[in-house]
Formats: structure tokens, sequence, C-alpha cells
């Protein structure tokens, strides 16, 4: 078993801290205060291939493995959770769903300019009424005269409010229950298709979430994406992958925050030396660059076997359940380690602090995690 990255591997992860460090970290404080989508960043990040990493140069990605695709989310996410969450969601969520289940010409038309990072990709199955029970949409299209019909609305949206393509999720046939669920690509633009409330959050505030709102939304046809009546399944099958680099969002800001917590504990002083030489600390240290280790083989074992083809159900979401939650117990024991400046927003641990918890709720909860994973292991 190989647990080391190959030299192209490592040059792309050196390429990416430097993007990190040089572009995005100047910048993180304005932009988590305004709440700012970061356009000029993400053109940025478009050109070094990072918003088409996991799609083919057939359709002008950057044909990466995901084994470096986890690397670029985890490297950006050491240096910022919201840019983080915004190349995977649009990676892992919207494009790749029209890559995956799309025909040649919705791939064409839609996953090009997306791959190249011309447009930015939202996703939305989530519902105000049907959250952890994705199942439950209420949201309707109705076929007429060559046209879909949709009404409802969508919450929660990564890309709600700057995305410029849309996969929704809508029922077409009710009598079928989850079966009766259909996937749509909505450009922005359309008329009857608005975004609504945007979501003042606790974290990752530069990474727009907002509501999505349907009004007798008229769209071709041919915008149905995939079967109609397989969109949920789809779905399932889309956040399989896309908990992979959820794990790695986590994983990026643990190591982020045990960074911080690191070189501050070297330099802050107490009682005459660096707190550093304090017990207290070097096991808060210890716990927590072991945790990450721990999730960090987990991420790229899940990415390593998404590169075989091999099913990732389970080893998913047991990469995203344990990566998120040490995520939030590192930047909670790297706010301690700072003390009273760890709770200030001079220093970074306060925002690790903050991005983290999306990460054990987005994509499926940690409670979600469990079910899926205690399932596999029940039917074996």
């Amino acid at each position: 078993m190989d647990f080391e990255l190959n030299d192209e591997q490592k040059a792309l992860r050196s390429m990416v801290r430097e993007f990190a460090q040089q572009e995005i970290a100047p910048h993180i404080r304005e932009f988590d205060e305004s709440q700012t989508f970061p356009r000029q960043i993400m053109a940025k990040a478009a050109e070094l291939g990072f918003l088409g990493c996991i799609f083919p140069e057939k359709y002008d990605g950057a044909g990466l493995s995901y084994v470096d695709y986890v690397t670029v989310i985890e490297e950006i996410s050491a240096v910022d959770g919201s840019v983080g969450l915004s190349v995977a969601a649009h990676n892992s969520l919207c494009s790749n769903h029209i890559f995956m289940f799309g025909r040649e010409d919705q791939k064409e038309r839609f996953l090009k300019p997306l791959a190249r990072g011309e447009k930015i990709g939202t996703w939305s199955l989530t519902e105000p009424t049907a959250g952890s029970d994705a199942g439950g949409t209420k949201s309707t299209a109705q076929l007429e005269d060559g046209h879909w019909v949709l009404n409802g609305s969508k919450t929660f949206a990564t890309h709600g409010a700057s995305g410029d393509v849309a996969v929704v999720f809508a029922v077409t046939d009710p009598e079928k229950g989850k079966k009766g669920i259909s996937a749509f690509i909505v450009e922005r633009g359309t008329p009857g298709f608005s975004t609504g409330k945007k979501e003042d959050k606790l974290g990752c505030r530069a990474s727009d979430t907002a509501e999505l709102v349907m009004e007798n939304c008229r769209i071709p046809e041919e915008n149905l994406l995939g079967t109609r009546g397989e969109g949920f399944v789809n779905a399932l099958q889309i956040l399989d992958g896309g908990r992979i680099s959820i794990a790695a969002l986590g994983l990026g800001m643990a190591q982020g925050a045990c960074n911080a917590a690191l070189a501050y504990s070297k330099e802050r002083k107490q009682f005459g030396k660096p707190i550093s030489s304090f017990q207290a600390i070097q096991w808060k240290l210890a716990d927590m660059a072991t945790e990450i280790e721990a999730a960090r083989l987990l991420v790229y074992r899940a990415a390593d076997m998404k590169d075989r083809g091999e099913d990732v159900n389970t080893a998913s979401a047991m990469a995203k359940l344990f990566s998120s939650e040490v995520a939030v117990r590192v930047a909670n024991e790297a706010v301690q380690v700072l003390g009273g400046y760890g709770y200030t927003k001079d220093y970074p641990v306060e925002k690790f602090y903050r991005d983290a918890k999306i990460c054990t709720i987005g994509e499926g909860t940690s409670e979600i995690q469990r079910l899926v994973i205690a399932r596999r292991l029940l039917d074996a």
C-alpha cells in the first residue's frame, strides 16, 4: 500500500498551497465580514484548472484524479474554508451531476463552461421541509407543450445567489414517491427562477448560501437531466463522491487550525517560556496531529477507491463523518491553545472554529453518515 503522493501530485500540492497563500489569504477577513462571493479568486482558480478538476480535457476539464482533487480541496481549505467549499460544491455537485448523467449535448452546452470556470454551478436538493429526508421533495415539474413548468422552493443552496447554472430536483410523478423525483438544469435569468433569502451564516460566509424560488418557471423539455424519475437515486450517487470532497474540506480546515495553534504555541510565552514547553499544550497538539493523520488516511483511501471505480458509499461516509468531526474538535482545541486571543478575529483559529461546523451538516449530517455506515454493516 502506497500512501505517498507522487512527484506530480506533490508539485500540484505546492502550486495550490502557493495560490492559497498569495491569492486567498490576504482577503480572508474582508470577504468573511462582507459575505462577498470571491469571483476574482474563483476566476484565478479557474485559470489553474481548479473548477474543472475531475473532468476530462474533452470537456475542458483538468483531467485530474480524485486523489489530486482532494489535494486541491485540502490545501485551499487549510487557508480558507469558504473558497474550499465553493470549489468543492462547484466540482462535486452541479458539474459532476451533469458529467455523470447528462447527455452529450448537455455536457457541451453546460459542463464545458462550468469546467472552464466561466460559469458557477449550484446544486439544490434541500427544501424547507426536506432536509435529511430528501425524498420528501415537494417542488413539482409538469410537462406542458414541450416545456417543464417548475414550482416550489429550495433552501441552503450553495451559490444560490451567485450561481449561473443550477441542478434542481422536482417531483414529476407524485404517485411513485422517491422514484418520481427528477433532476433539471435551470439557467440564471430564466423567467420564474429567482434567488430568495440569502442566509446569514455562522461560517464559510464568503461561499454564499441562498434560497432558490421557482414560480411557473418554464424550461425546455431537453433540460431534463438524466432519466425521468431517477433524480433522487442519481442524487445519492452524486453525494457519495461529494462527501469525499467535504471530508477533504474538513481535513484542510483541521490542518489549518492545527498549523496556527502550533505556530502560536512556539511564540507565546508565559511564566518565562513558550507555552509549547508545557505538557498540557503538548498533549493538545499531539492529539490534534494524530486525529488529523487518521482523517487524512480515510479521506485519501476513499479518493483512491473512487479513482479505481470501487463502491465508495461506506468509505465516503466514514471519511466525511470522521474528518468533519475531527475538524470541529481540532478547531475547538486550537482556540483553547490561543486562549483569549483565539476568541478574537486577529487570529485565524476563530474563523476555522466557525467554518468547521458546516462539515458535520452539509451533504448529509453526521447522523446520516452513521446511518449509511450502519446499514452497510447490517446488510453485510
